[in-house]
């Protein structure tokens, strides 16, 4: 489909595998001026433009449940291709190696080295509006400077280990803090994730995601 300029609209696949905000999130898209369907088929997965990871709920239930619908291998072929991926809340958790959650300690897909584990906070979840800290290479936060996005969360990477050397280019890292400072986005190459939800963060949300749409 071509938007009202003539281009033709980027397609996107929410992927499909049981976890919760899936249409809430395919509706911000669609806003933000993507084609979406909402999959798990591969072809459709392989052939979109973008492929957005939602997770809500434990870091073990979204690794088992993305797993159960081949939907780590789906991901990883596409990182492999530079084809571009985000993931959202526990969609960006489970990039990283483990996630420990309430003693239980599981593998994560370890696109990114570290450990997701509780916020050292006395007020947990994290849940409300916040700030974010972004890096001025930021494409994601591009046009955003002081505005606030929507986090519901108790668990977090506090600490950013990946060590990339020139010619490549570093990760653009973006922090923010609830008693304590945690990852709050991640931009590498054809991967990006953030900890809060740009499909309930308003205005600042939509802009972020139409700021990704337009890198695909």
């Amino acid at each position: 489909m071509t938007g009202a300029d003539g281009m033709r609209r980027k397609t996107v696949v929410v992927l499909d595998y049981g976890s919760g905000n899936i249409h809430s999130a395919a509706k911000a898209l669609e806003f933000a001026g993507a084609d979406v369907e909402i999959t798990a088929d591969r072809a459709r997965v392989m052939a979109a433009d973008g492929l957005f990871v939602p997770g809500v709920g434990a870091f073990s239930a979204v690794i088992e449940q993305l797993r159960s619908v081949r939907g780590a291998e789906l991901i990883d072929r596409r990182l492999a291709g530079g084809l571009p991926v985000l993931g959202v809340c526990v969609g960006m958790q489970i990039m990283f190696e483990r996630g420990i959650e309430r003693g239980v300690d599981t593998e994560g897909l370890g696109e990114w080295p570290g450990i997701v584990d509780q916020l050292p906070a006395e007020r947990l979840p994290h849940m409300g509006w916040n700030t974010v800290h972004a890096p001025p290479e930021s494409v994601l936060f591009a046009g955003l400077h002081s505005e606030r996005f929507y986090f519901v969360h108790s668990n977090a990477a506090r600490h950013w280990t990946l060590d990339v050397q020139p010619p490549h280019t570093p990760p653009a890292v973006t922090w923010t803090d609830h008693e304590g400072r945690f990852v709050a986005a991640v931009e590498n190459g054809p991967l990006s994730a953030t900890q809060f939800h740009p499909e309930k963060s308003g205005e600042a949300g939509l802009q972020l995601l139409r700021n990704w749409i337009a890198t695909l």
